[in-house]
């Protein structure tokens, strides 16, 4: 037996980081390790130049009870030629220098709609308690990716002890809309593998958005919370 922190995530809307560039934002099926921890991070008040260093030690486990319904947002983005602004002060001073020729690019935003997860984590003890305190009374807002998708319940958060991820899950107390029927059952569990599907959600400098790559296992498990068991 050893401790693990779990805790639910669930939210009308989730963007959950994905590879991006200019004119689309992807989103994964489930909140990335980087999301987690700068989730972590935000209940405990650090900021994203602060000090990550026993999150960033931590081991994770992602339950997929629900992946959201995948949602497409389009924006226009308005860019002025180069040619036309050398030196703007302000964006009003760039399109009034461009008299007319700026550029309308469409950009895709992808989220998901209505998602549900459960977090396992387990290291440092000290850590997990300090943590579960502070997703109870966490000092920023807490987020399911981008600052649209604020979260639609409390997490839960609480320290358990159990022998794996999995069972420790089994304890989780999700939001009593989401329960059908008394309970609901988790069909996948994202975890760390020598080998297997390639995220780049290893945070290595938080202030330039510059993730490694690691290898994640998408476990089939049947974790039912709530109800019979």
């Amino acid at each position: 037996m050893q401790p693990f922190l779990i805790f639910g995530l669930s939210a009308s809307l989730a963007a959950m980081g994905e590879l991006a560039g200019h004119e689309r934002r992807g989103s994964l099926q489930w909140p990335a390790r980087s999301a987690l921890l700068g989730l972590m991070g935000a209940a405990l008040g650090i900021r994203r130049d602060g000090d990550f260093k026993a999150l960033d030690a931590l081991n994770l486990a992602v339950a997929v009870f629900d992946e959201g319904a995948p949602l497409r947002d389009y924006h226009t983005v308005e860019t002025v030629p180069s040619a036309a602004a050398k030196h703007p002060n302000s964006r009003p001073e760039a399109l009034r220098a461009a008299r007319g020729r700026t550029n309308t690019t469409i950009t895709l935003r992808d989220y998901r709609a209505g998602p549900l997860f459960g977090v396992a984590v387990w290291g440092e003890t000290s850590t997990l308690e300090a943590v579960a305190r502070a997703l109870g009374a966490p000092a920023y807002t807490l987020y399911l990716g981008r600052k649209s998708c604020p979260l639609s319940a409390p997490p839960g958060a609480k320290v358990v002890q159990a022998e794996t991820p999995e069972a420790a899950l089994a304890d989780l107390a999700l939001p009593p809309w989401r329960i059908a029927g008394g309970s609901l059952r988790a069909h996948t569990l994202v975890l760390d593998s020598d080998e297997g599907e390639v995220v780049h959600d290893i945070p290595l400098n938080r202030a330039q958005w510059h993730f490694a790559p690691r290898s994640v296992e998408l476990r089939p498990v049947d974790i039912v919370v709530g109800g019979a068991q």
